[in-house]
């Protein structure tokens, strides 16, 4: 199990097509699994590594909050795929995690040795992931958008609504649910690419029909 060097092109890869179908590296919240794993890269994956990417984007916004996460920390090889082999602590299988030195290894030839094993298992398994076809991370999300006022007219308010189209949207079912003194709010399915479009885009979008729009809110958010 694990990703190899998370430092290099060949590791961020692993850790992309780890991420194809899956938000976190272990369960459905942020945790110290992914903090341990964000830690490790130099920096964003590149933009073709759009998984990736994505996962480091989301878990970087949890900064000021990572002592918080749950979980505990564990050993980097620890986590990821299970068919490709930790070489984080070859040099010392004999020793403690606590006594590991995961760089001072006297004997230069076995390092590079280890070195070697390590990318041709890497390029096993890309060649093994390549011929999968990549799954699409999709979210159905339910949108209350709510009008200025009960003259407001519901029916252009959707209109409006629905004119917005994006690569990876794709709007759904619609009523309208009193909330009170004669006012109806417009309650609107749809089904995202999460890669391609967020709540944030379909905020800004909306809100920005500013005649006949006075807020939107999230009433509910499924992966599928």
């Amino acid at each position: 199990m694990g990703f190899g060097d998370l430092k290099s092109a060949a590791g961020l890869r692993v850790l992309n097509d780890f991420l194809a179908d899956k938000s976190y590296i272990e369960g459905y919240v942020p945790s110290q699994a992914d903090i341990a794993v964000f830690e490790a890269i130099a920096g964003p994956p590149p933009a073709d590594l759009f998984h990736a990417l994505r996962w480091y984007n989301h878990i970087k916004s949890y900064e000021k909050q990572k002592a918080s996460l749950p979980g505990v920390k564990k050993a980097l090889g620890k986590y990821g795929p299970a068919d490709v082999e930790d070489t984080t602590g070859a040099a010392a299988d004999s020793k403690d995690d606590d006594d590991i030195d995961l760089f001072g290894s006297d004997d230069e030839e076995e390092s590079e040795e280890a070195k070697k094993l390590r990318e041709e298992r890497l390029a096993q398994y890309e060649s093994k992931k390549s011929k999968k076809p990549a799954v699409v991370a999709k979210s159905s999300i339910l949108l209350d958008v709510k009008p200025w006022d009960d003259e407001t007219d519901m029916a252009k308010l959707e209109e409006c609504v629905r004119s917005i189209q994006a690569d990876g949207l794709v709007w759904g079912s619609s009523k309208l649910v009193p909330v009170g003194y004669g006012i109806k709010k417009l309650q609107i399915q749809c089904v995202v690419e999460d890669d391609k479009v967020g709540t944030d885009m379909l905020e800004e979008r909306i809100t920005a029909f500013e005649d006949y729009v006075q807020s939107m809110d999230v009433a509910a958010f499924n992966k599928i």
